[in-house]
């Protein structure tokens, strides 16, 4: 594993003038909204957020509506549906990215990939809009995770379509929703409250992670698109609890055992020009040496966060991934 941790030295980034443009403007926004207090100005911060509403009218067959979980906490996930004949189409449970302090399901961005998941994949997505930091700490955020999981189980009747599957469940995330899907999973596998849902897998795109000691890959790429050892250290200042660090379990997920839970087999996402890149490594490592079944998929020129641009090649082919590794969990189950 050390050569492959190597940073991509005889390699440059390039990135199209589209996304490029893309990529500015969004870190261009959440730099200016962070106060250097550690607080986040919101309310600049919505002077620019486009939401996407949801849409009951299919539009490439894929509709959404949004339910609410718990108004007191602000609490809901906007479901989308694919309009498509069968039985059994599996439920995706997705939480999006943004450094646990930043977007939400109604981001421009996100509301695409659920959809292009929900049409490709095909499946029920429900993405969730958890609690933000600084604002709520951990563990708001795996909190509001676990709460939606368990309102599926209560009221799928009422919620879920006849032909949406909870016993084919699977969550997924990118960047700090990876962490969440990961730290809900672990929440999902040591509860006895679940027996409609049945969390079969786990696609952790990019995951989250970190630590106290600096990475290679965090000292060679300097520079990158979205992420930074410096934004990364501010997101962990922000969603920890008051006085721990980043070896806490929430950013180091090695400092938990979890070899002897039910853990649902998981697809990661690397990519080669993402400072938290080794963290996402290690992050396989561990499952594996855990005894999970886990499964390293890389794209070597690629940044954080590649995923949600449409234009990238790259983008297309980790959709169809996702879908190769949704229908092998789910042909095993019924192997």
């Amino acid at each position: 594993m050390a050569t492959e941790s190597q940073p991509n030295h005889h390699k440059k980034l390039t990135i199209p003038l589209k996304t490029r443009i893309a990529l500015t403007v969004i870190s261009t926004f959440t730099n200016n909204a962070q106060r250097p207090d550690g607080s986040i100005n919101r309310r600049f911060l919505r002077l620019f957020d486009f939401r996407a509403p949801p849409n009951p009218k299919p539009v490439n067959s894929v509709s959404s509506s949004d339910f609410v979980v718990d108004p007191s906490r602000d609490l809901w996930f906007r479901l989308y549906t694919p309009h498509i004949s069968g039985d059994r189409i599996p439920v995706v449970i997705f939480f999006h990215g943004g450094g646990f302090a930043f977007l939400s399901p109604t981001t421009y961005p996100y509301d695409n990939v659920c959809r292009r998941f929900a049409r490709k994949l095909p499946a029920y997505v429900v993405s969730v809009n958890y609690r933000l930091a600084p604002e709520h700490r951990y563990p708001a955020q795996y909190d509001d995770g676990f709460d939606v999981v368990r309102f599926l189980e209560e009221n799928r009747g009422a919620v879920l379509p006849a032909n949406a599957d909870l016993s084919r469940c699977f969550f997924a995330g990118d960047s700090a929703g990876g962490n969440i899907a990961h730290n809900v999973a672990i929440r999902v596998c040591r509860a006895s409250c679940f027996a409609a849902v049945k969390l079969v897998g786990l696609v952790s795109i990019q995951p989250f992670f970190g630590g106290e000691e600096r990475t290679e890959a965090e000292r060679s790429l300097v520079g990158m698109p979205l992420v930074s050892p410096d934004r990364a250290d501010w997101c962990w200042r922000a969603m920890l609890p008051e006085g721990a660090n980043r070896d806490h379990e929430a950013a180091k997920p090695s400092v938990v055992d979890i070899s002897d839970l039910d853990y649902p087999d998981t697809m990661v996402v690397v990519a080669g020009f993402d400072p938290l890149k080794d963290w996402q490594r290690s992050y396989y490592e561990w499952l594996k040496l855990s005894g999970k079944r886990v499964t390293l998929i890389e794209y070597p020129n690629m940044f954080h966060a590649f995923y949600i641009f449409p234009e990238l090649p790259e983008a297309g082919q980790l959709v169809y991934r996702i879908k190769d590794f949704v229908e092998e969990r789910v042909a095993s189950l019924s192997a």
